[in-house]
Formats: structure tokens, C-alpha cells, sequence
């Protein structure tokens, strides 16, 4: 049985957001602190050493998959994606002009969706020729593109390459047609070989898979084919998540109304946690090593997830497009989420923000401390020196009731580890290091 992401016990996939991505929760970031909060943090000089990340919604998709919750967009013709990069541009330009992001390098630049690939070569090489012109990213550590195979060809990865990606995560999600199909996936299996080996020949420095464990249709026979292709293929790191139902997909809508559309279940969260550990236990046996409760890499050495690791440190994030989010200069901001309010805000030389949150020092070392959790271990060390908190006092009965459930692994001075079992369902875990009075709220 698995944890909901409230904390009680159920194991059925039900509608509710269950990976945690920030803290504290989305639901309580308000519009006031835009005013109030947001606007006067961008007007305040950066902290010295805190690294800077870009983040670009591409909110663009040749079908919209029947699991996704991200603003995006089927229907836009190439003018209208022109006049939206145009917007994001100009985004970039009023962010460049406040204090708080003005004169500062790029860490990591991540291109998310959506999907970044929808764009023609000659999209892209405008727009990062406009957003590297206002600020170089030629020194990141890491530029992060994320790819659906159907959209790519080898002119374009080329031209993708040239852009100075480093990581080009393709977004399989599944080898198998019918299940894509069923799912709402644009792409089919033939089309995501052929992008691989383009991608292999222009020696990008990391290429990730990405692959969904429980999608409508899955079966025992098919998992375990899907990830040994993905051996076969020999990426340098792959990324599993478990089949999850915000309340915005296309799937939970019709579970909530009764419709009937998708006769196929989502596989519950014991059968996927198990579909996802014995994965894990391939990748280990094919020499990779699992870094995260969703990512297994080949050679750690050199391959790595700067735009993960950053952010849950601390770093702050600018992000770019329509419903975007960012954390900048303590402050966690999320842009206007529909397409007419954000670009008229920008076009009147608005930030387009609509909504924001500014956390304490507790809830910052709660966000680090439950992110890095993610990890599958992390060093009480870093929060004395950071936060000046013993994580063992401060946090010893979530600690403790871990180890009462066979989740933890070790809680000493050095190190705090979950079990593989309590990796593989860490997200239902987290609200136990939450604040009281956000462990029981609508996550979103």
C-alpha cells in the first residue's frame, strides 16, 4: 500500500497531485504577494553566490496527452507561435532590467513544454539568438531540451546541438504503439529509434530517456520490454516516473464525471512502484546507478542533472512563458496561466505574474530538506551550516515514524537514507517534514 500525497494510506491511482515539486504548496501562493512581495524582490539586488537558472515554456504540442497537466497548446498556426516567442523575448528583456537578475551569468537553461521540438529550426535559432543577445549562456553548466521523437529530424537535432545543448532528454514514455496510442502520445515507437540514432551521431554530451511507469494500457509483459529496450539503446540516463492524475488531465476529468472514455485502469501505486524497482534493478545489473527516486545514469562521473540539483539547493530560477514558475530572490512567482492574459501583460511591459509566495527560513530548509529527500539521502551537515537546525532533533518524529515503516535506511550525523522502498514512494512520504498547516491543503 502506498501513502496518498496527504499521508493517508490507499493504493488505488486516484484524482490528486501526488509528486512534489515545491514547498509550500501552490495552493496557498497568492495574487497580493505579487504586489506586495514579488515585485519588490525583482527590485532588490541578487544574494552574492546564488546561482541562476532560465527555464522556457514551450507551450506548443502536435496531439495533448491524455496524462498531461501543463498549460499547453494544439491549435496555434505558425503566426501565433511566432507572436508568442516574440512575447517570450520580451519577457526575457523586462526580467534582464530588474536587480534582482540584471548583470548575473546563467547557470543552466532548460527548455521544457509542451515540447521545445514542435518549433522549425529556423524558430529556434531566432529565439536563442534574441535570448543569448541580452544574456550568454555560453558558459552554463548545462542546457537542458526536452524532445517528443516525432518532432525531430536530423536537420533539426543538428541545429539543436549547435545551440549548445548538453542534454537532450527524448520523451519515449513508452516503446510499445498501442499503448502510446491509448495514452494520447504523438509519436510512435519507429520514430523514436530513428531520432536516437541522429541524436547519437551528433555526440550530444547527454542524452536521457524518459519513461512512465502505470500508463493506461501497461502490462507485466510490456514494462519489462520497454526497459530493455531502453537498455539496449544504452542512454546515458533515464528517468522513470509513476503515472500520477492531476486534476487538469484529460483522463481525470473523465474519471470525475463518469464518462466512461478510458476502459483501461491506471495501474495502482504498489504495482507501479514495483514495475519502477525492477527497473531500477535492470539498470543496476547494466551497471548504471540509481542517483534519485526517478533517475538511474550510466557514469555519474560525467553525467549529471545540474537544473535538478541547483534548484533544490536554492537556486533561483527565472522562468519564461505562459504559466510558468520561478523562484527568484526568495520569492517562489508563477506567471498568468492563460495565453491572452500573459501576453497582454507582457506587451505592456508588465512582468506577467499571477501569482506568488515568499517562505520563511523554516519553510526553505523544509523545501531543500524534502526535495533532497528525493535524492535518496540527505547530509545533516549541509542544513547546520546552512540553517543553523539539527534536521535529527528538529525533525525526529517524522524521522522516527520512517523507520517504523520500513523506510529508512540510517539517520546518523553524516547521512539520512531511505530504503529502496521508501525511495520508491518518497513523494508520499515528503508531507511528513511538512508544517502542520500544510500538510492537510490542496497540493495545487
Amino acid at each position: 500500500m502506498s501513502e496518498s500525497p496527504r499521508g493517508a494510506v490507499q493504493d488505488q491511482t486516484e484524482v490528486g497531485s501526488y509528486f512534489v515539486a515545491n514547498y509550500p504548496p501552490f495552493s496557498i501562493w497568492t495574487q497580493d504577494a505579487v504586489e506586495r512581495d514579488a515585485l519588490p524582490a525583482l527590485r532588490t539586488a541578487a544574494a552574492i553566490g546564488v546561482p541562476l537558472g532560465l527555464y522556457l515554456h514551450i507551450p506548443f504540442c502536435r496531439k495533448r496527452c491524455h496524462f498531461c497537466y501543463f498549460r499547453v497548446y494544439t491549435d496555434k498556426n505558425a503566426q501565433e507561435v511566432a507572436e508568442y516567442l516574440d512575447v517570450v523575448v520580451r519577457e526575457w528583456e523586462l526580467y534582464a532590467e530588474q536587480p534582482a537578475i540584471a548583470g548575473r551569468p546563467l547557470n543552466f537553461v532548460y527548455f521544457g513544454g509542451g515540447t521545445p521540438s514542435f518549433l522549425s529550426t529556423r524558430q529556434l535559432e531566432s529565439l536563442v539568438q534574441r535570448l543569448t543577445a541580452l544574456t550568454p549562456w555560453t558558459g552554463a553548466e548545462e542546457v537542458t531540451f526536452e524532445c517528443e521523437p516525432g518532432t525531430l529530424t536530423e536537420t533539426k537535432l543538428a541545429a539543436i546541438r549547435r545551440l549548445g545543448v548538453t542534454r537532450l532528454s527524448l520523451g519515449v514514455e513508452n516503446f510499445n504503439d498501442e499503448i502510446l496510442e491509448l495514452n494520447g502520445r504523438a509519436h510512435r515507437s519507429p520514430e523514436i529509434f530513428r531520432a536516437y540514432d541522429f541524436a547519437r551521431s551528433l555526440d550530444f554530451p547527454q542524452i536521457n530517456i524518459d519513461l512512465i511507469a502505470g500508463m493506461l494500457g501497461e502490462t507485466e509483459e510490456n514494462w519489462q520490454a520497454c526497459v530493455q529496450k531502453t537498455l539496449e539503446l544504452d542512454p546515458d540516463s533515464i528517468t522513470i516516473y509513476q503515472m500520477e492524475l492531476p486534476y487538469n488531465t484529460t483522463i481525470s476529468g473523465d474519471l470525475l464525471k463518469g464518462s466512461g472514455r478510458f476502459q483501461q485502469p491506471v495501474a495502482n501505486w504498489s504495482t507501479k512502484r514495483r514495475w519502477v524497482g525492477e527497473a531500477f534493478d535492470e539498470l543496476e545489473r547494466a551497471g548504471y546507478r540509481v542517483g534519485s527516486a526517478y533517475t538511474a545514469v550510466k557514469d555519474p562521473s560525467r553525467t549529471h542533472f545540474v537544473y535538478r540539483d541547483r534548484l533544490w539547493q536554492g537556486a533561483d530560477l527565472a522562468g519564461l512563458g505562459v504559466a510558468s514558475f520561478g523562484h527568484i530572490n526568495g520569492m517562489h512567482v508563477q506567471n498568468l496561466d492563460t495565453w491572452e492574459a500573459y501576453s497582454a501583460a507582457v506587451r505592456r511591459g508588465d512582468l506577467p505574474l499571477s501569482r506568488a509566495y515568499r517562505p520563511n527560513d523554516e519553510e526553505r530548509m523544509i523545501r531543500e530538506l524534502v526535495l533532497q529527500l528525493k535524492l535518496g539521502s540527505i547530509r545533516p551537515g549541509y542544513f547546520r551550516e546552512k540553517y543553523g537546525v539539527n534536521i535529527l532533533d528538529r525533525f525526529r518524529a517524522p524521522i522516527a515514524s520512517l523507520d517504523a515503516d520500513g523506510f529508512l535506511d540510517r539517520a546518523n550525523e553524516d547521512v539520512v537514507s531511505l530504503s529502496r522502498e521508501g525511495l520508491l514512494r518518497v513523494d508520499g512520504l515528503l508531507p511528513r517534514f511538512f508544517l502542520p498547516e500544510h500538510a492537510r491543503v490542496r497540493y495545487t
